[in-house]
């Protein structure tokens, strides 16, 4: 089933045309309103009828969150406040937080952008979701709510914690689909398991977004909840979820191209990629009024396909994030990524779903740690299968990873859970 086939099914170049026409409308929209972006161009010696095609989008200043960071809390609004309807902000825990601020013509394209994912991924109008995202100034609660309000879900705004208030209602509302990060439907179902919950509870389809998940990860959600798992792409300097979404072909993430022009480059020198290479995305609103962005650097790090897909639809897609730019660790001049160990973590039996990751320097010399809990706790007493454990899931990492990783197991449901973000990457190098 196909939400808005129109613009889901447009034939290439006729979305380029389109794409165009937006492109120059938000270029001198930018111009015009936004301080930042008028500097900079003029620092180039560009106007807005210098962007005659597509390709010309490369002429273009890039913008970083430190962008948003500097023009805290309005100087990136290109409206007049009065025009403002809704503000968002991201947590702002390295720093000032994130403001995004939307028209309500913005709202009404959100709703359309995760209408149109939530379909694609298997939601239909008779579907219940439960939605344990936190209700808050963080984007992914709103966006996911009234996308799904919009095909005629019917809505659950548990929002988050509460863990066995969530299984409860799960149950007693026959709730058919959920919205949650990743780690916290993990929780979720361990929690459930742990009630004797699980026969009671009847999901059929997960929508998991708001922190990258590998492979490994979903085939495990997958196999604990026994339902469709799908993932979706947004960021708070976008418009939130709704940017990228999987169909139930399952080849990558289709994007919302009337709405957002990607790019791929090579993060170290900003070169765009041609199609089907690897290297950092940079995203450009297209439509959005309220506080658009051009070229923004998510630091994300996937690939991008032209391709037809099963589907029918002919959108571009993305492959799935294989980490970001700046989250990647560098441990003795060997480039690391959280979602390289959580696979190997998730695909090595006898050990659970929960792990944490450790830097720190002794001797001078970087030291990678990682904590991972055990399924059953008696192996603490039986050494010689606890070495063994040990010893295998260390050679595989230094295969996988090309350094030396300490390995630390431990009880059963000692570590963290998370129920938003998963924080999993502790670097202690800097103190």
């Amino acid at each position: 089933m196909i939400y808005n086939p129109m613009m889901e099914t447009m034939p290439r170049e006729q979305m380029r045309a389109l794409q165009l026409e937006r492109l120059q409308h938000t270029v001198r929209h930018c111009y015009e309103n936004v301080p930042l972006y008028r500097s900079r161009m003029d620092e180039r010696g560009l106007t807005p009828d210098d962007i005659r095609t597509l390709e010309d989008i490369r002429l273009l200043p890039f913008t970083v969150k430190n962008d948003l960071r500097d023009n805290y809390p309005y100087r990136l609004i290109a409206v007049p406040m009065r025009d403002i309807v809704r503000l968002h902000a991201s947590s702002g825990t390295t720093g000032k937080s994130i403001v995004a601020g939307y028209t309500r013509s913005d709202l009404e394209m959100w709703a359309e952008c995760v209408a149109r994912l939530a379909v694609a991924a298997g939601a239909r109008d008779t579907d219940i979701v439960q939605i344990s995202f936190g209700y808050s100034l963080f984007t992914g609660a709103f966006g996911l709510h009234y996308g799904l309000e919009k095909i005629g879900a019917t809505i659950v705004p548990i929002s988050g914690g509460n863990t066995e208030r969530q299984i409860n209602i799960m149950r007693d509302f026959g709730v058919t689909a959920l919205v949650a990060t990743p780690s916290y439907a993990m929780y979720l179902a361990e929690t459930a398991e742990k009630m004797g919950m699980m026969e009671d509870i009847h999901l059929r389809l997960g929508l998991f977004g708001a922190e990258g998940s590998t492979l490994e990860m979903r085939q495990e959600l997958a196999r604990r909840w026994g339902i469709t798992v799908t993932e979706n792409y947004g960021l708070t300097e976008i418009i939130g979820p709704g940017v990228a979404g999987e169909c139930e072909a399952f080849c990558g993430q289709h994007f919302n191209e009337d709405f957002f022009l990607p790019e791929i480059i090579n993060p170290e020198t900003g070169e765009v990629l041609p199609e089907g290479e690897t290297g950092e995305l940079v995203i450009t609103t297209l439509s959005k009024r309220g506080q658009p962005m051009l070229r923004y650097r998510t630091r994300d790090i996937t690939s991008l396909s032209y391709a037809p897909c099963a589907c029918g639809r002919t959108t571009v897609r993305m492959a799935q994030v294989k980490g970001r730019s700046d989250d990647m660790l560098i441990i003795r001049g060997v480039n690391v990524f959280p979602s390289q160990i959580e696979s190997v973590l998730l695909d090595t039996r006898g050990i659970g779903p929960h792990y944490e990751i450790e830097v720190d320097r002794v001797h001078y010399l970087d030291r990678l740690t990682v904590k991972v809990e055990l399924i059953d706790a008696g192996l603490l007493e039986r050494f010689s299968e606890l070495e063994a454990l040990q010893k295998a899931l260390h050679d595989r990492l230094r295969t996988v990873l090309n350094i030396d990783v300490q390995v630390r197991l431990v009880s059963p449901n000692t570590l963290k859970r998370f129920e938003g973000k998963a924080r999993r990457v502790t670097d202690l190098r800097g103190k």
